[in-house]
């Protein structure tokens, strides 16, 4: 069963079309991967769903029922979230502030406070800085609070915009790994990802943006086998980390 869609939609940024009649099925309770090279669309894709971005042209659908029109925090009480590429956090609030920002609208103490105890369990370095301001934080460290204030808001749809962005190959690994479980926990997971090869692994389906067209889409399993999309982003040179420490990442998850 797809839990959204996107049917036709077109974006412009002052007449560049930053999106193209873009049509993308997302499964429930899946992973889903977003790839392609710098300025295809990909984070304008994601913006787009969470009603940061409108669309010119098309419909979102979620359930079957059209959310074009919701605002952002509408699209947010329906459980999608977006955790952006750069996390985004405020620098001077402490770690604990910037969770509870992902939280505002959430009414009830003490279904935060357990909320909050459960993401303490999944995020032990997360619990253990809890009262340091972000700005004092790893990059690392950084992103795993950018996620967790995303899942604070128990998202059925968490879209993560480039989450290893930056990150050393060890936690880049960690993050990885860290999608897994929050999809085993039955959330759905989309993942813009410019790490290709990683992405692939651990996803089960996958789109592929040329110039904000999809241009294949298929099981990530396929794509990965892909001689065209071997040449065109599994190749060395595509990530900071380098192509030895991709293929070393890649194989562990």
């Amino acid at each position: 069963m797809n839990l959204l869609e996107t049917r036709g939609i077109c974006v412009d940024y002052g007449g560049v079309h930053a999106l193209r009649d873009v049509s993308i099925a997302i499964p429930e309770k899946r992973v889903v991967a977003v790839i392609g090279a710098n300025g295809a669309g990909k984070s304008t894709l994601l913006k787009t769903i969470a009603g940061l971005v409108r669309q010119s042209e098309g419909s979102i659908m979620l359930e079957g029922q059209e959310i074009s029109k919701l605002r952002t925090h509408e699209r947010l009480d329906r459980g999608i979230v977006l955790c952006p590429e750069g996390r985004r956090l405020f620098p001077d609030l402490t770690v604990y502030e910037n969770i509870r920002m992902g939280a505002y609208r959430m009414t009830n103490k003490a279904q935060f406070r357990q909320r909050l105890e459960l993401l303490h369990d999944s995020f032990p370095r997360v619990a253990e800085r809890s009262k340091q301001v972000a700005s004092s934080l790893s990059g690392g460290e950084q992103q795993m609070v950018a996620i967790a204030r995303a899942l604070i808001s128990q998202p059925r749809i968490l879209m993560l915009d480039e989450p290893t962005l930056g990150l050393a190959p060890k936690l880049i690994i960690e993050v990885a790994r860290l999608v897994q479980t929050i999809n085993r926990e039955g959330v759905t997971v989309v993942i813009v990802e410019q790490n290709a090869k990683l992405a692939l692994k651990i996803s089960d389906h996958a789109f592929v943006l040329e110039t904000g067209s999809v241009t294949l889409q298929g099981s990530s399993a396929d794509l990965l086998a892909s001689n065209e999309v071997q040449n065109a982003y599994l190749g060395g040179g595509t990530t900071t980390t380098g192509a030895a420490a991709v293929d070393a990442i890649a194989a562990t998850v």
